[in-house]
């Protein structure tokens, strides 16, 4: 019975409860539906406005972030206007809906402790199922769906291309670690050994689904939450060994896996400027030299990167003119969020952008008490790994990728309210501690 009315939807108003329940079916849609779930977060971030307007409650406008984030999407609007299409036009304006699904969240839909329980479970089926049709294309050779592996040896998971790695990592911390810490934690050898089987388990399907960044970032983490939890560290040590050895085993396990892990990734960092990513790098880091103000307006890299003013090296690090790939430096984004956000809006609009985040996980970490609250801690992982200035992206602001991203963003901003509230609830001195 204490399990059923810890699962009950938190009583609310109607709109709220309405809210709620389209951010928790949103990991479904974010899998398989992207139109829909568009849909549905700008419908939660009007509904947030309503509930906003009916009760005049604008306290959320005070806060720092949200002044940074209309200031930001303000500038990103004028380099656009200046430099932009009518379609870029439109699809920096409605930027504002990603925005504001960040402040409902934060506010008003997550604002309650069983909220956000509910979109912890959606994450975690989410990521079960993600684990479970990786381990089914990796022993059968496909899907539910009848797809095989991707033409490079990459398990795609539940989906037709390789999109498993970077989806699986979405959910990675606040799908699956969240049982791992509470487990390794709890007193008593079961509990301790089911975390660390639960913990490799986790790590060798990251590994296995054979995609170099978000296994990179996923080492990223778990440093992270080893740095933040003290008695996550030795499950880390064997839970690093034991990735390492899987590694070493990969030429027979997984040979696809191997070589797209191993010997693809030893290739691209021993001629980095002349990789795919590389150019990608000089590409959009020339544009914006070229427009440090202002940039290219929203997608300005895609609608310019064929533009031969901009086929140059950066002679500041040693990259020539020849290594600039020509047409092969296009794509239809420079595949790093603060490359996006310097060659679409220049120096300024990176600027505030960069502002926004720190603040974004400042406020994460404030008052943070990792032992004690391991899913808010987790969110700040999940956060921390997603906005890592150092890493291979998909586009910023297009879904599901944004989706996963922002709301992450928005549950952790809203767990860590919850917490300091919590917190300032709590009797200061041994009462406290007991």
């Amino acid at each position: 019975m204490t399990r059923i009315q810890a699962l009950r939807l938190p009583t609310g108003l109607p709109l709220q409860r309405a809210a709620l329940c389209l951010v928790i079916a949103m990991p479904l849609a974010f899998l398989y539906a992207r139109s829909l779930a568009d849909a549905m977060l700008t419908v939660t971030g009007a509904l947030f406005l309503l509930e906003t307007a009916s009760r005049a409650r604008w306290d959320w406008l005070r806060r720092p972030w949200v002044w940074l984030a209309i200031l930001f999407w303000v500038w990103l609007v004028l380099c656009t206007l200046r430099a932009g299409s009518l379609h870029a036009i439109a699809e920096a304006v409605v930027v504002v809906r990603i925005l504001l699904y960040v402040v409902a969240l934060e506010s008003w839909v997550l604002a309650e402790p069983q909220a956000r329980r509910w979109l912890a479970w959606s994450y975690s089926a989410a990521a079960l199922w993600i684990a479970l049709q990786c381990w089914q294309q990796l022993l059968t050779g496909h899907n539910i769906m009848g797809d095989p592996r991707w033409i490079d040896g990459a398990l795609t998971g539940p989906f037709y291309k390789p999109r498993a790695g970077p989806t699986f990592l979405h959910v990675f911390f606040t799908g699956i670690f969240p049982a791992v810490v509470t487990l390794l934690q709890r007193p008593g050898r079961p509990a301790r050994a089911g975390g660390l089987a639960l913990l490799l388990l986790a790590v060798a399907t990251m590994l296995l689904i054979g995609q170099r960044m978000p296994s990179l970032l996923m080492l990223l983490g778990l440093v992270l939450t080893g740095l933040l939890i003290r008695r996550f560290r030795l499950p880390l040590v064997i839970a690093l060994l034991a990735g390492a050895v899987l590694l070493a085993l990969t030429p027979v396990l997984s040979p696809p896996t191997y070589a797209k892990l191993v010997v693809k990734f030893a290739e691209q960092m021993s001629h980095f400027a002349r990789s795919a990513y590389g150019q990608l790098f000089t590409r959009a880091t020339v544009m914006v030299e070229q427009h440090p103000l202002m940039g290219l307006g929203f997608d300005g890299f895609r609608a310019h990167c064929a533009d031969p003013r901009y086929f140059r090296g950066l002679p500041w690090l040693g990259i020539p003119d020849a290594w600039n790939g020509g047409l092969r430096g296009c794509n239809l984004h420079p595949h790093n969020y603060y490359l996006f956000v310097a060659s679409s809006a220049g120096l300024p609009g990176l600027a505030l952008f960069v502002a926004m985040v720190a603040l974004w996980l400042g406020q994460m970490l404030r008052g943070l008490r990792p032992s004690a609250e391991t899913l808010r801690a987790m969110l700040f992982v999940a956060s921390a790994v997603a906005l890592w200035p150092i890493a291979s992206n998909t586009s910023l602001f297009t879904l599901s990728n944004a989706g996963w991203l922002f709301t992450t963003v928005g549950w952790s901003l809203a767990a860590a309210r919850g917490g300091r509230a919590e917190a300032g609830q709590r009797p200061a001195g041994p009462a406290a501690a007991r």
